[in-house]
């Protein structure tokens, strides 16, 4: 099965976490069709944790969905900023979304 498109999927999430009343833009666009999608959350007290494709070298077969991992957990807002933006050196289709939520459950599969 083919993934949705990058465009179509982060618009889905950022408008579920709004409507759940968790702040949720795109910070960063990438390319439409394909490009990455990382998703930072601001736990609001200071600390950050990023979320990131996970490689498909862990997976025993081809998700239906797109599969993530913990990054980063509650972490300073520098070190992933910086992530980030070594990333976008390398990966000019990356999307960043940005989310301000309490908790570390975004509903996204994560190993």
């Amino acid at each position: 099965m083919q993934q949705l498109r990058s465009d179509i999927w982060c618009a889905a999430f950022v408008r579920r976490h709004n409507s759940m009343g968790n702040f949720c833009v795109v910070s960063r666009r990438g390319d439409a069709i394909a490009g990455q999608i990382w998703i930072e959350i601001d736990h609001l007290d200071g600390t950050v944790s990023l979320f990131t494709p996970a490689p498909g070298a862990v997976m025993d077969h081809p998700p239906d969905d797109r599969v993530f991992q913990k990054r980063f957990e509650r972490t300073d807002p520098l070190t992933v900023k910086d992530r980030i933006a070594r990333e976008i050196e390398f990966d000019q289709d990356l999307w960043v979304l940005s989310v301000d939520c309490r908790t570390d459950e975004l509903g996204l599969d994560v190993i």
